[in-house]
């Protein structure tokens, strides 16, 4: 609340001395500094935003800065704890990094503004929950993601499949089919916990366990095993590093070479891969990760990020103001739309509808 008694003595101390105000009485331009996330929104979506809002809002300017998640989290950390005049005003954090900044004192509480104008009820409850530490809501959910397989349709045409597959076992047996001439059926790191989830919890597994209060890793289970043994026997139909991550290289761009017929990531994903390859845009087609089963598709792993404010943020009311845009109905439903997300309210799901 510090920031906030700051703001109350700069509107008393402005009767006397002008705090606030630049000589011949015009109100001073304040600048917003965001944290977004690589790939979180498009350079094209985020143009428009800073152009109306900083129509819509005369006082404020806003300085957007793209952050690669590799490292993030000893940089945020690093921004929360300094004092720097030039440090972020809005942060793009994963939703389940929220308790740890907010445990540190280092995060706005955005309780207040959450339940009287942001109508924190109808937020998704896995986004809302985990932007929670205690009963304060620090972290307000922007967007969720699931995981879904990007293909090639020409490739699939090529290979004579004309129908996404619906079981692990066709998954399997397509894949191979496409894994030949040069082109490898599928791209998929060694270390991508985020599809092994998936594929461990469709087993009926679980990464961990909650006993008595105690966590305790599950990863031996049968259950688990298995979905590391499937998860191991695709990642054999392509040239994916067995010893890196997604990212390490970025697989948007490994796809976006041409040589890939498949990848399992998040659907704004695509906008990255056409940023590189445009040639791209007719070419690109999605199904749903396969499950044990036809009957369902298959369990995946779904993320999201939160925008939280430093405690140590200069221009707080500017920081709420742009919160409080790219969480609203107008521009999240934007995002949705631009970035094939699921909106952070239920009653906003209509925006994707009729999305591949």
């Amino acid at each position: 609340m510090r920031r906030r008694l700051l703001a109350l003595v700069c509107v008393s101390a402005s009767l006397l001395s002008g705090c606030g105000l630049v000589p011949g009485g015009g109100t001073e331009r304040r600048t917003v500094t965001v944290w977004l996330m690589q790939h979180s929104a498009s350079q094209e979506y985020l143009d428009r935003f800073t152009e109306e809002f900083e129509r819509e809002h005369s006082g404020l300017d806003l300085d957007i800065r793209v952050q690669e998640w590799t490292g993030i989290g000893e940089k945020v950390q690093n921004a929360l704890e300094e004092d720097a005049a030039d440090g972020p005003d809005v942060i793009e954090v994963g939703n389940t990094q929220v308790a740890t900044y907010a445990e540190g004192d280092g995060l706005l509480d955005l309780t207040l503004e959450s339940m009287r104008d942001w109508g924190r009820e109808e937020w998704l409850p896995g986004l809302a929950e985990p932007g929670r530490w205690g009963s304060q809501q620090y972290g307000i959910p922007w967007y969720a993601a699931n995981r879904v397989v990007i293909y090639r349709k020409d490739l699939f045409r090529e290979a004579g499949v004309t129908a996404p597959p619906k079981t692990h076992d066709e998954w399997l047996a397509l894949t191979e089919k496409l894994h030949t001439g040069g082109n490898q059926g599928i791209y998929l790191a060694g270390q991508d916990w985020y599809t092994l989830a998936g594929f461990i919890w469709e087993e009926g597994g679980e990464l961990a366990t909650e006993r008595d209060g105690v966590w305790r890793g599950a990863l031996d289970s049968p259950a688990a095993l298995r979905g590391m043994d499937f998860y191991r026997r695709l990642q054999a139909l392509g040239d994916g590093p067995v010893d890196a991550d997604e990212e390490h290289p970025p697989q948007a761009g490994v796809f976006a070479e041409g040589k890939v017929a498949q990848i399992v990531a998040v659907p704004g994903l695509a906008s990255a891969i056409l940023k590189q390859n445009p040639d791209l845009e007719d070419e690109l087609g999605y199904f749903p990760v396969p499950g044990r089963t036809a009957g369902r598709p298959g369990a995946v792993f779904t993320g999201g990020s939160d925008l939280v404010v430093p405690a140590n943020t200069d221009t707080e009311e500017g920081a709420i103001e742009v919160v409080a845009a790219l969480t609203g109905a107008r521009w999240n439903t934007e995002l949705a739309r631009t970035m094939n997300y699921v909106p952070n309210k239920a009653g906003l799901a209509d925006s994707a509808a009729g999305e591949e």
